[in-house]
């Protein structure tokens, strides 16, 4: 197990001097939504929302050839790293098989026992972590770029006349156990770009032309869903008021996907990131 604060401090549970002793990786508890009806038995199922994960590690600082101080250097690195006042960091856990990572925060300051536990070469500890977003997730994004066509020419002229749309389809599968945002990205110029997930029929489309050298950026997660333009000197500017009203912020649903994006004129460069979200690792 390896934990990263959000300075990019790190601190490995695994061998010297840091041995994992124990971890418990969570299983966190279901809330079942129901609605009871009038002479219905039981009740009606509407949705499984997951508390909060816990995990929770306990390790051996050992420096067998050392002395107190070294103890004492490895208890304070270990404070400051799992400081839960620097908020939410990235707990990253390997073994044979996988590699898997979580965001989440020290719940506690980690606990050092006295008595036994603490002796000149080594001290016990216990560290205790929690998920707000209670999935785990793999260590590298999914990245597709979606290919370029060129569709819709009319001949001959009826008004309104379309003489063009660019766009692409492509199928993306999620792996993982629950449905994961997804970030897409229209780099160069676009006009009135949209992209949609053909196996549910939802969309997202930006009313707006986007200039050449310019970047769209739109992120369906809930917890950091935006969009934005993105200028070539690096200046953001919210775009949030161009989205079309019947747009949904969808999420990439459990299995194969096919995505489509189109365009009203520009020949932008597409691309779709999104992470698989596990419940164990």
């Amino acid at each position: 197990m390896i934990f990263t604060n959000s300075r990019g401090e790190s601190v490995e549970f695994g061998d010297s001097p840091f041995y994992l002793q124990s971890i418990n990786l969570g299983g966190t508890a279901a809330n079942i939504q129901k609605q009871k009806s009038p002479f219905l038995d039981g009740s009606i199922f509407l949705d499984a929302l997951l508390d909060d994960l816990e995990i929770e590690i306990e390790f051996l600082i050992n420096y067998p050839f050392g002395g107190y101080g070294d103890i004492s250097k490895a208890r304070e690195l270990i404070s400051r790293v799992c400081n839960p006042k620097l908020g939410p960091g990235e707990l990253t856990y390997t073994n044979e098989y996988v590699t898997r990572t979580i965001k989440c925060v020290s719940e506690y300051v980690p606990d050092f026992p006295d008595g036994e536990s603490r002796k000149s070469v080594l001290q016990k500890g216990k560290v205790t972590f929690v998920a707000h977003d209670p999935f785990y997730q793999d260590q590298t994004d999914e990245n597709y770029k979606l290919e370029d066509f060129v569709a819709h020419f009319h001949f001959a002229f009826h008004f309104p006349v379309r003489f063009a749309s660019r766009g692409d389809s492509k199928i993306l599968t999620n792996k993982g156990h629950v449905p994961t945002p997804i970030l897409v990205e229209f780099r160069g110029e676009a006009v009135n770009p949209k992209i949609t997930n053909l196996t549910t029929g939802e969309f997202i489309k930006v009313n707006r032309v986007i200039p050449k050298g310019y970047t769209l950026v739109i992120n369906t997660d809930e917890r950091e869903r935006d969009v934005k333009i993105i200028a070539p000197d690096g200046i953001e500017e919210n775009a949030m008021h161009y989205i079309d009203l019947e747009s949904s912020f969808f999420m990439l649903q459990q299995g194969d996907n096919r995505f489509s994006f189109i365009t009203d004129g520009g020949r932008p460069e597409v691309y779709v990131r999104y992470k698989n979200k596990y419940l164990i690792v």
